[in-house]
Protein backbone atom coordinates (compact mmCIF):
# COMPACT_ATOMS: atom_id res chain seq x y z
CA UNK A 1 0.00 0.00 0.00
CA UNK A 2 1.41 3.40 -1.12
CA UNK A 3 1.47 6.28 1.46
CA UNK A 4 3.53 8.97 3.14
CA UNK A 5 4.21 8.86 6.52
CA UNK A 6 5.29 12.00 8.24
CA UNK A 7 7.67 10.77 11.32
CA UNK A 8 7.74 13.35 13.77
CA UNK A 9 10.20 12.43 16.58
CA UNK A 10 13.38 13.60 18.34
CA UNK A 11 15.55 11.06 18.70
CA UNK A 12 17.34 10.45 15.28
CA UNK A 13 17.86 6.70 16.06
CA UNK A 14 14.15 6.44 16.08
CA UNK A 15 12.78 8.90 13.40
CA UNK A 16 16.20 6.57 10.96
CA UNK A 17 14.48 2.71 12.18
CA UNK A 18 11.11 4.14 11.59
CA UNK A 19 12.28 5.38 7.95
CA UNK A 20 13.34 2.38 7.24
CA UNK A 21 10.75 0.14 8.40
CA UNK A 22 8.45 2.43 6.12
CA UNK A 23 10.48 2.30 3.24
CA UNK A 24 11.12 -1.61 3.11
CA UNK A 25 6.67 -1.60 3.54
CA UNK A 26 6.93 0.68 0.35
CA UNK A 27 5.75 3.61 2.43
CA UNK A 28 7.23 7.19 1.64
CA UNK A 29 8.38 8.31 5.01
CA UNK A 30 8.75 12.19 5.65
CA UNK A 31 11.44 13.26 8.66
CA UNK A 32 10.64 16.02 10.92
CA UNK A 33 12.59 16.68 14.49
CA UNK A 34 10.27 18.70 16.29
CA UNK A 35 7.07 20.12 16.31
CA UNK A 36 7.34 23.02 14.57
CA UNK A 37 8.93 21.30 11.66
CA UNK A 38 6.53 18.87 11.86
CA UNK A 39 3.37 20.92 11.97
CA UNK A 40 5.32 23.14 8.56
CA UNK A 41 5.55 19.43 6.85
CA UNK A 42 1.97 18.00 7.69
CA UNK A 43 0.58 21.55 6.30
CA UNK A 44 2.49 21.23 3.07
CA UNK A 45 2.69 17.82 2.40
CA UNK A 46 -0.24 16.48 3.58
CA UNK A 47 0.70 13.40 4.40
CA UNK A 48 -1.69 10.19 5.10
CA UNK A 49 -0.92 9.43 8.41
CA UNK A 50 1.28 11.10 10.96
CA UNK A 51 3.66 9.13 13.75
CA UNK A 52 3.75 11.42 16.70
CA UNK A 53 6.56 11.23 19.83
CA UNK A 54 4.94 13.57 22.49
CA UNK A 55 8.06 14.25 24.03
CA UNK A 56 9.30 17.45 21.55
CA UNK A 57 12.29 19.78 22.06
CA UNK A 58 10.46 23.16 20.87
CA UNK A 59 6.37 21.77 21.39
CA UNK A 60 4.65 19.35 23.37
CA UNK A 61 3.49 16.42 21.27
CA UNK A 62 -0.11 17.36 22.76
CA UNK A 63 -0.19 20.98 21.93
CA UNK A 64 1.18 19.65 18.21
CA UNK A 65 -2.08 17.06 18.04
CA UNK A 66 -4.26 19.88 19.09
CA UNK A 67 -3.20 21.90 16.55
CA UNK A 68 -3.19 19.40 13.63
CA UNK A 69 -7.16 18.80 14.46
CA UNK A 70 -8.07 22.41 14.59
CA UNK A 71 -6.65 22.67 10.90
CA UNK A 72 -8.98 22.18 8.20
CA UNK A 73 -6.35 20.91 6.39
CA UNK A 74 -5.23 18.15 8.66
CA UNK A 75 -8.06 17.42 11.25
CA UNK A 76 -8.58 14.04 9.28
CA UNK A 77 -5.06 12.70 8.85
CA UNK A 78 -4.72 9.84 11.06
CA UNK A 79 -2.17 10.51 14.16
CA UNK A 80 -0.70 7.58 15.95
CA UNK A 81 0.99 8.73 19.09
CA UNK A 82 4.32 6.95 19.52
CA UNK A 83 6.06 7.46 22.57
CA UNK A 84 7.98 5.86 25.65
CA UNK A 85 5.64 8.12 28.70
CA UNK A 86 3.68 5.03 29.99
CA UNK A 87 1.24 6.49 32.17
CA UNK A 88 -2.40 6.51 32.29
CA UNK A 89 -2.54 10.43 32.22
CA UNK A 90 -0.27 10.29 29.39
CA UNK A 91 -2.63 8.15 27.31
CA UNK A 92 -5.87 9.98 28.22
CA UNK A 93 -4.37 12.96 27.03
CA UNK A 94 -3.27 11.99 23.69
CA UNK A 95 -6.40 10.29 23.31
CA UNK A 96 -8.12 13.44 23.98
CA UNK A 97 -6.52 15.67 22.21
CA UNK A 98 -7.50 13.29 19.11
CA UNK A 99 -4.82 10.77 18.27
CA UNK A 100 -6.38 7.52 16.55
CA UNK A 101 -4.46 5.37 18.96
CA UNK A 102 -1.25 5.18 21.57
CA UNK A 103 1.48 3.21 21.00
CA UNK A 104 3.76 2.73 24.34
CA UNK A 105 7.45 2.11 23.36
CA UNK A 106 8.92 -1.12 22.85
CA UNK A 107 6.06 -1.73 20.81
CA UNK A 108 5.36 -5.16 18.61
CA UNK A 109 6.46 -3.40 15.15
CA UNK A 110 3.83 -5.86 13.46
CA UNK A 111 1.05 -4.93 14.96
CA UNK A 112 2.11 -1.43 14.63
CA UNK A 113 2.77 -2.26 10.71
CA UNK A 114 -1.32 -3.88 11.24
CA UNK A 115 -3.19 -0.74 12.92
CA UNK A 116 -0.81 1.90 10.39
CA UNK A 117 -2.28 -0.34 7.01
CA UNK A 118 -5.82 -0.46 8.95
CA UNK A 119 -5.84 3.46 9.24
CA UNK A 120 -4.04 4.33 6.13
CA UNK A 121 -7.25 1.68 4.44
CA UNK A 122 -9.72 3.44 5.97
CA UNK A 123 -8.33 6.68 4.95
CA UNK A 124 -8.72 6.08 1.00
CA UNK A 125 -11.70 4.61 1.11
CA UNK A 126 -12.62 8.71 2.04
CA UNK A 127 -10.38 9.63 -0.49
CA UNK A 128 -12.23 7.09 -2.99
CA UNK A 129 -15.67 8.86 -2.45
CA UNK A 130 -14.07 12.37 -3.91
CA UNK A 131 -12.33 10.65 -6.98
CA UNK A 132 -8.78 11.86 -5.62
CA UNK A 133 -10.32 15.56 -6.30
CA UNK A 134 -10.16 18.33 -4.01
CA UNK A 135 -12.76 17.57 -1.22
CA UNK A 136 -13.17 21.27 -1.11
CA UNK A 137 -15.02 21.21 -4.55
CA UNK A 138 -17.78 18.84 -2.82
CA UNK A 139 -18.28 21.50 0.57
CA UNK A 140 -16.50 19.17 2.60
CA UNK A 141 -13.81 21.87 3.15
CA UNK A 142 -16.62 23.93 5.34
CA UNK A 143 -16.08 23.89 9.46
CA UNK A 144 -16.79 21.07 11.04
CA UNK A 145 -20.29 20.57 12.57
CA UNK A 146 -20.05 19.98 16.51
CA UNK A 147 -21.92 15.77 17.30
CA UNK A 148 -24.13 16.81 20.06
CA UNK A 149 -26.49 13.83 19.44
CA UNK A 150 -25.96 10.82 21.59
CA UNK A 151 -24.58 7.96 19.28
CA UNK A 152 -25.53 3.87 19.71
CA UNK A 153 -22.76 1.30 21.00
CA UNK A 154 -23.89 -2.76 20.99
CA UNK A 155 -21.74 -4.58 23.13
CA UNK A 156 -22.21 -8.26 21.60
CA UNK A 157 -21.93 -11.25 24.14
CA UNK A 158 -22.49 -14.45 25.29
CA UNK A 159 -21.75 -12.99 28.65
CA UNK A 160 -25.16 -11.11 29.74
CA UNK A 161 -23.65 -10.19 33.06
CA UNK A 162 -20.14 -8.89 32.31
CA UNK A 163 -21.91 -6.86 29.84
CA UNK A 164 -24.30 -5.18 31.92
CA UNK A 165 -21.59 -4.45 34.49
CA UNK A 166 -19.57 -2.60 31.47
CA UNK A 167 -23.08 -0.96 29.97
CA UNK A 168 -23.61 0.12 34.34
CA UNK A 169 -19.82 1.07 34.70
CA UNK A 170 -19.20 3.12 31.03
CA UNK A 171 -22.47 4.98 31.29
CA UNK A 172 -21.34 7.94 33.44
CA UNK A 173 -18.33 8.11 30.86
CA UNK A 174 -20.38 8.30 27.80
CA UNK A 175 -23.69 10.38 26.46
CA UNK A 176 -24.28 7.33 23.94
CA UNK A 177 -27.18 4.78 24.01
CA UNK A 178 -25.42 1.04 25.13
CA UNK A 179 -26.94 -1.63 24.65
CA UNK A 180 -26.60 -5.27 24.59
CA UNK A 181 -26.83 -7.95 22.08
CA UNK A 182 -25.98 -11.72 21.25
CA UNK A 183 -24.04 -12.89 18.28
CA UNK A 184 -27.21 -14.47 16.55
CA UNK A 185 -29.49 -11.09 17.74
CA UNK A 186 -26.71 -8.89 16.50
CA UNK A 187 -26.61 -10.27 12.58
CA UNK A 188 -30.72 -10.59 12.53
CA UNK A 189 -31.01 -6.89 13.95
CA UNK A 190 -28.66 -6.18 10.52
CA UNK A 191 -31.00 -5.66 8.04
CA UNK A 192 -30.96 -3.33 4.77
CA UNK A 193 -33.80 -1.38 6.59
CA UNK A 194 -32.54 -1.20 9.98
CA UNK A 195 -30.95 1.47 11.43
CA UNK A 196 -27.45 -0.30 12.79
CA UNK A 197 -25.33 0.90 15.91
CA UNK A 198 -22.25 3.36 15.51
CA UNK A 199 -19.77 0.89 17.39
CA UNK A 200 -19.91 -2.70 17.94
CA UNK A 201 -17.92 -3.93 20.49
CA UNK A 202 -17.53 -7.80 20.56
CA UNK A 203 -16.73 -9.76 23.23
CA UNK A 204 -14.23 -12.18 22.02
CA UNK A 205 -13.59 -14.06 25.18
CA UNK A 206 -17.28 -14.63 25.34
CA UNK A 207 -17.24 -15.21 21.44
CA UNK A 208 -13.93 -17.00 21.17
CA UNK A 209 -11.30 -15.31 19.12
CA UNK A 210 -11.83 -16.73 15.80
CA UNK A 211 -16.03 -16.77 16.35
CA UNK A 212 -15.19 -13.26 16.89
CA UNK A 213 -12.94 -12.37 14.03
CA UNK A 214 -15.70 -14.37 11.87
CA UNK A 215 -18.34 -11.80 13.14
CA UNK A 216 -16.74 -8.92 12.21
CA UNK A 217 -16.01 -9.51 8.98
CA UNK A 218 -19.73 -10.79 8.61
CA UNK A 219 -20.13 -6.90 9.65
CA UNK A 220 -17.96 -5.71 7.47
CA UNK A 221 -19.39 -7.66 4.59
CA UNK A 222 -23.02 -6.30 5.16
CA UNK A 223 -24.90 -2.95 3.75
CA UNK A 224 -26.45 -2.08 6.89
CA UNK A 225 -23.41 -2.50 9.07
CA UNK A 226 -20.38 -1.82 6.31
CA UNK A 227 -19.85 1.40 8.00
CA UNK A 228 -20.01 0.87 11.30
CA UNK A 229 -17.28 0.92 14.25
CA UNK A 230 -16.18 -1.82 15.36
CA UNK A 231 -14.04 -2.57 18.26
CA UNK A 232 -12.80 -6.07 19.80
CA UNK A 233 -12.66 -6.43 23.39
CA UNK A 234 -10.55 -8.93 24.91
CA UNK A 235 -9.13 -10.05 28.03
CA UNK A 236 -5.41 -9.97 26.81
CA UNK A 237 -4.32 -9.04 24.02
CA UNK A 238 -2.92 -11.99 21.38
CA UNK A 239 -0.58 -9.90 18.57
CA UNK A 240 -1.15 -12.78 16.27
CA UNK A 241 -5.38 -12.18 16.46
CA UNK A 242 -5.20 -8.24 17.09
CA UNK A 243 -3.28 -7.87 13.63
CA UNK A 244 -5.33 -10.20 12.32
CA UNK A 245 -8.88 -8.38 13.78
CA UNK A 246 -7.17 -4.54 12.59
CA UNK A 247 -6.58 -6.17 8.72
CA UNK A 248 -10.23 -7.48 8.91
CA UNK A 249 -11.20 -3.56 9.42
CA UNK A 250 -11.00 -3.57 13.19
CA UNK A 251 -11.29 0.35 14.39
CA UNK A 252 -9.74 -0.69 18.03
CA UNK A 253 -8.82 -3.66 20.59
CA UNK A 254 -9.87 -3.13 23.99
CA UNK A 255 -8.69 -4.87 26.72
CA UNK A 256 -9.84 -6.23 29.69
CA UNK A 257 -7.37 -4.35 32.13
CA UNK A 258 -7.73 -0.83 30.05
CA UNK A 259 -8.66 1.50 32.57
CA UNK A 260 -12.15 2.32 31.96
CA UNK A 261 -11.63 6.10 31.40
CA UNK A 262 -9.53 5.10 28.39
CA UNK A 263 -12.09 2.66 27.42
CA UNK A 264 -14.10 5.33 27.16
CA UNK A 265 -11.65 7.66 25.64
CA UNK A 266 -10.91 5.19 22.72
CA UNK A 267 -14.97 4.84 21.84
CA UNK A 268 -15.17 8.31 21.72
CA UNK A 269 -12.52 8.23 19.31
CA UNK A 270 -14.12 5.86 17.16
CA UNK A 271 -17.19 7.14 17.13
CA UNK A 272 -15.78 10.92 16.45
CA UNK A 273 -13.98 9.07 13.07
CA UNK A 274 -16.99 7.05 12.13
CA UNK A 275 -19.07 10.15 12.04
CA UNK A 276 -16.89 12.80 10.03
CA UNK A 277 -16.92 9.40 7.58
CA UNK A 278 -20.58 9.00 7.37
CA UNK A 279 -20.66 13.55 6.97
CA UNK A 280 -17.76 13.16 3.93
CA UNK A 281 -20.42 9.78 2.73
CA UNK A 282 -23.34 12.00 2.95
CA UNK A 283 -21.59 15.39 1.36
CA UNK A 284 -20.32 13.40 -1.30
CA UNK A 285 -23.52 11.93 -2.20
CA UNK A 286 -25.45 15.52 -1.60
CA UNK A 287 -23.02 16.46 -4.36
CA UNK A 288 -23.81 13.89 -6.96
CA UNK A 289 -27.81 14.54 -6.42
CA UNK A 290 -27.03 18.43 -7.09
CA UNK A 291 -24.71 17.21 -10.17
CA UNK A 292 -28.27 15.23 -11.36
CA UNK A 293 -30.83 17.39 -10.32
CA UNK A 294 -32.44 21.09 -11.42
CA UNK A 295 -32.02 23.03 -8.22
CA UNK A 296 -35.13 24.95 -8.49
CA UNK A 297 -37.67 22.42 -9.64
CA UNK A 298 -36.16 19.44 -8.13
CA UNK A 299 -36.47 17.42 -11.65
CA UNK A 300 -33.37 15.74 -13.45
CA UNK A 301 -31.21 18.09 -15.29
CA UNK A 302 -30.32 18.40 -18.87
CA UNK A 303 -26.39 16.49 -18.18
CA UNK A 304 -28.40 13.35 -16.41
CA UNK A 305 -31.22 13.53 -19.21
CA UNK A 306 -28.82 12.96 -21.62
CA UNK A 307 -27.13 9.84 -20.15
CA UNK A 308 -30.93 8.30 -19.00
CA UNK A 309 -32.04 8.82 -22.74
CA UNK A 310 -29.26 6.95 -24.37
CA UNK A 311 -30.45 4.14 -21.90
CA UNK A 312 -33.52 4.24 -22.43
CA UNK A 313 -32.73 4.18 -26.47
CA UNK A 314 -30.51 1.03 -25.83
CA UNK A 315 -33.23 -0.64 -24.13
CA UNK A 316 -35.65 0.46 -26.84
CA UNK A 317 -33.61 -0.61 -30.19
CA UNK A 318 -32.38 -4.15 -27.97
CA UNK A 319 -36.09 -5.32 -27.17
CA UNK A 320 -37.29 -3.66 -30.17
CA UNK A 321 -40.08 -1.69 -28.24
CA UNK A 322 -40.81 1.85 -28.77
CA UNK A 323 -39.79 4.98 -27.27
CA UNK A 324 -41.88 8.09 -26.56
CA UNK A 325 -40.21 11.69 -26.22
CA UNK A 326 -42.12 14.75 -25.63
CA UNK A 327 -40.50 18.59 -25.18
CA UNK A 328 -42.77 20.31 -23.36
CA UNK A 329 -42.64 24.63 -23.06
CA UNK A 330 -44.67 27.07 -21.21
CA UNK A 331 -46.85 29.44 -23.15
CA UNK A 332 -46.05 32.83 -22.83
CA UNK A 333 -43.52 32.38 -19.61
CA UNK A 334 -41.62 35.71 -20.76
CA UNK A 335 -44.40 37.76 -19.94
CA UNK A 336 -45.00 36.36 -17.17
CA UNK A 337 -41.44 37.44 -15.93
CA UNK A 338 -41.95 40.68 -17.51
CA UNK A 339 -45.14 41.47 -16.17
CA UNK A 340 -44.42 39.05 -12.34
CA UNK A 341 -41.23 39.19 -12.21
CA UNK A 342 -38.57 36.09 -11.68
CA UNK A 343 -40.00 34.93 -8.45
CA UNK A 344 -43.58 34.46 -9.72
CA UNK A 345 -41.68 32.84 -12.59
CA UNK A 346 -40.30 30.42 -10.20
CA UNK A 347 -42.92 29.81 -8.84
CA UNK A 348 -44.85 29.40 -12.10
CA UNK A 349 -42.20 26.54 -13.21
CA UNK A 350 -42.26 24.78 -9.82
CA UNK A 351 -45.85 24.36 -9.89
CA UNK A 352 -46.28 23.31 -13.23
CA UNK A 353 -43.19 20.49 -12.83
CA UNK A 354 -45.07 19.07 -9.82
CA UNK A 355 -48.27 18.78 -12.30
CA UNK A 356 -46.09 17.00 -14.91
CA UNK A 357 -44.69 14.52 -12.34
CA UNK A 358 -47.80 13.76 -11.07
CA UNK A 359 -49.26 12.13 -14.17
CA UNK A 360 -46.37 10.29 -15.07
CA UNK A 361 -45.27 6.62 -14.44
CA UNK A 362 -42.71 6.06 -12.30
CA UNK A 363 -40.14 4.66 -15.09
CA UNK A 364 -40.89 7.36 -17.21
CA UNK A 365 -38.30 10.38 -17.50
CA UNK A 366 -39.40 13.86 -16.46
CA UNK A 367 -36.35 16.53 -16.80
CA UNK A 368 -35.85 20.44 -16.92
CA UNK A 369 -33.36 21.26 -19.34
CA UNK A 370 -33.89 24.68 -20.17
CA UNK A 371 -35.76 28.00 -18.58
CA UNK A 372 -39.36 26.95 -19.37
CA UNK A 373 -38.46 23.71 -21.21
CA UNK A 374 -39.10 20.14 -20.53
CA UNK A 375 -38.04 16.75 -21.65
CA UNK A 376 -40.13 13.61 -20.77
CA UNK A 377 -39.97 10.09 -22.54
CA UNK A 378 -42.00 7.00 -22.18
CA UNK A 379 -40.24 4.07 -22.56
CA UNK A 380 -42.88 0.96 -24.12
CA UNK A 381 -45.22 3.47 -24.94
CA UNK A 382 -47.51 2.90 -28.34
CA UNK A 383 -48.78 6.36 -30.50
CA UNK A 384 -51.89 6.06 -28.96
CA UNK A 385 -50.78 6.04 -25.70
CA UNK A 386 -48.35 8.66 -25.75
CA UNK A 387 -51.00 11.11 -27.40
CA UNK A 388 -53.17 10.48 -24.81
CA UNK A 389 -50.45 11.26 -21.80
CA UNK A 390 -49.94 14.63 -24.12
CA UNK A 391 -53.42 15.73 -24.05
CA UNK A 392 -53.69 15.07 -20.57
CA UNK A 393 -50.70 16.43 -19.12
CA UNK A 394 -52.14 20.13 -21.07
CA UNK A 395 -55.11 19.76 -19.26
CA UNK A 396 -54.11 19.08 -16.03
CA UNK A 397 -51.43 22.08 -16.29
CA UNK A 398 -54.61 24.71 -17.52
CA UNK A 399 -57.32 23.04 -15.13
CA UNK A 400 -56.33 25.06 -12.44
CA UNK A 401 -55.06 28.45 -11.88
CA UNK A 402 -51.46 28.40 -10.46
CA UNK A 403 -51.77 30.61 -6.76
CA UNK A 404 -49.10 32.97 -7.29
CA UNK A 405 -48.09 36.66 -5.25
CA UNK A 406 -51.44 38.99 -6.25
CA UNK A 407 -53.22 36.49 -7.27
CA UNK A 408 -54.16 33.37 -9.84
CA UNK A 409 -52.36 32.74 -13.27
CA UNK A 410 -53.69 30.60 -15.96
CA UNK A 411 -51.14 28.61 -17.24
CA UNK A 412 -50.74 26.25 -20.36
CA UNK A 413 -48.31 24.02 -22.34
CA UNK A 414 -47.46 23.57 -25.91
CA UNK A 415 -46.48 20.03 -26.40
CA UNK A 416 -44.34 18.40 -29.70
CA UNK A 417 -44.48 14.30 -29.51
CA UNK A 418 -42.25 11.65 -31.58
CA UNK A 419 -42.01 8.44 -31.57
CA UNK A 420 -38.93 5.58 -31.94
CA UNK A 421 -40.79 1.76 -33.22
CA UNK A 422 -37.37 0.29 -31.84
CA UNK A 423 -34.86 -1.85 -33.92
CA UNK A 424 -34.45 -5.26 -32.62
CA UNK A 425 -31.20 -6.43 -32.34
CA UNK A 426 -30.19 -2.58 -33.99
CA UNK A 427 -26.51 -1.54 -33.23
CA UNK A 428 -26.06 -0.03 -29.95
CA UNK A 429 -23.71 2.54 -31.09
CA UNK A 430 -27.41 4.15 -33.03
CA UNK A 431 -28.24 4.82 -29.37
CA UNK A 432 -27.35 8.41 -29.82
CA UNK A 433 -27.99 8.94 -33.23
CA UNK A 434 -31.92 7.48 -32.18
CA UNK A 435 -32.01 10.28 -29.40
CA UNK A 436 -30.92 13.08 -31.26
CA UNK A 437 -33.34 12.16 -33.95
CA UNK A 438 -36.85 12.32 -31.57
CA UNK A 439 -35.70 15.17 -29.73
CA UNK A 440 -35.16 16.97 -32.84
CA UNK A 441 -38.73 15.87 -34.12
CA UNK A 442 -40.44 16.87 -30.81
CA UNK A 443 -38.38 20.48 -31.13
CA UNK A 444 -39.67 20.94 -34.74
CA UNK A 445 -43.48 19.34 -33.62
CA UNK A 446 -43.20 21.55 -30.64
CA UNK A 447 -42.66 24.80 -32.65
CA UNK A 448 -46.05 23.54 -34.79
CA UNK A 449 -48.29 23.42 -31.61
CA UNK A 450 -46.66 27.21 -31.41
CA UNK A 451 -47.43 28.13 -34.50
CA UNK A 452 -51.26 26.52 -34.24
CA UNK A 453 -52.28 28.43 -31.49
CA UNK A 454 -50.00 26.71 -28.46
CA UNK A 455 -52.22 24.99 -25.56
CA UNK A 456 -51.94 21.43 -27.48
CA UNK A 457 -49.87 18.65 -29.24
CA UNK A 458 -48.38 17.86 -32.12
CA UNK A 459 -46.56 14.41 -34.00
CA UNK A 460 -43.84 14.23 -35.81
CA UNK A 461 -44.99 13.79 -39.28
CA UNK A 462 -42.38 10.60 -38.70
CA UNK A 463 -44.74 9.39 -36.06
CA UNK A 464 -47.99 9.88 -37.61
Amino acid sequence: MDGRILIIDDVATNRIVLKVKLGAASYHPIIASGGVEGLALARRCLPDLILLDLMLPDLPGIDVLRQLRNDPATRDVPVIVVSSMTTLQDRLAALEAGADDVFVKPYDDDLMMARLRNLLRSRQDLADLTDGRDSGLFGMAEPEPEFRHPGHVALVTERPEMAMKLRHDLSPLLRDRISVLTHDTVLSDAGPLTRAPDIYVIDTDGLQSERGLRLLSDLRSRAATRHAGICLMTGSAVPGHTIMAFDLGANGILTAGMALPEMALRLRAVLRSKRRADLRREQVQDGLRMAMLDPLTGLFNRRYAAARMLAMAGRSLLEGRPLAVMVVDIDRFKSVNDRYGHSVGDDVLIEVAHRLGSNLREDDLLARIGGEEFLIALPVTTIDEAQTVARRLCHEVERRPILVAGGALTITVSIGLALSQGDPGGSRSAEADMVDGLIGQADQALLASKRAGRNQVTLARSAA
